[in-house]
């Protein structure tokens, strides 16, 4: 199934008019070769039939998704490739918890076809993509007090974190012990007022602290 040159998709959604319409507009675009499953159980078969695909769009309202535990269903099974949620509106406590299970971002059903295709090659190439709709709500701290609020050493820990890095590699890079990085975690997300190091990284590149 799989083609070296171009993009395979699987289009996880029951709206059959939209799906129809991303095929037309993704086949006559020349890079991406798409499928199309209409259920969870559909996506899961369609995976274990013809191997990992290099994007799924993953609606969250279709047949069997049962909410977040779809997700995590989806992400386990298409291992090898990437898995994004593709929905009309999301939750920002929803996207947080799927980047959490390892989907790729939050592509919303709004965007153009052309930005549509954009978003799925920059999934593809290892990306998260966020649409600046939902960056933009997180911007809203006060940027100032923020980093007022924060010290030299949780700087260094919050620009590693959103880099991508462990506890373990933070730790080893700037010379301290996992439970002292684990200690500036959790100083950093009372001071920003989230839960954990997703919401860290996300509020910080929003609001131009890292």
């Amino acid at each position: 199934m799989q083609d070296a040159r171009k993009i395979s998709v699987l289009i996880a959604d029951d709206h059959a008019l939209l799906v129809d319409m991303i095929d037309i507009f993704l086949a006559s675009d020349g890079g991406f070769v798409s499928s199309r499953a209409e259920s969870l159980e559909t996506v899961l078969s369609r995976i274990e039939e013809n191997g990992h695909f290099d994007v799924v769009l993953l609606d969250l309202d279709m047949p069997g998704m049962n909410g977040l535990q779809g997700v995590e269903a989806a992400v386990a099974a298409n291992d090898g490739g990437k898995v994004v949620l593709f929905s009309g509106q999301v939750r920002q406590e929803a996207i947080f918890k799927a980047l959490e299970m390892g989907v790729s971002g939050y592509i919303p059903k709004t965007l153009s076809a052309k930005s549509l295709a954009n978003a799925i090659r920059f999934v593809e190439s290892g990306e998260v993509y966020i649409p600046s709709t939902v960056t933009s709500t997180l911007a809203r701290v006060d940027r100032r007090t923020q980093s007022g609020n924060i010290s030299a050493r949780e700087m260094d820990v919050l620009r590693r974190i959103c880099k991508g890095e462990t506890n373990k590699d933070i730790a080893r890079e700037l010379g301290l012990t996992e439970i002292t990085v684990k200690m500036h975690v959790r100083s950093l997300c009372a001071k920003m007022n989230v839960t954990n190091r997703t919401q860290i990284a996300m509020k910080s590149i929003a609001s131009g602290l890292a």
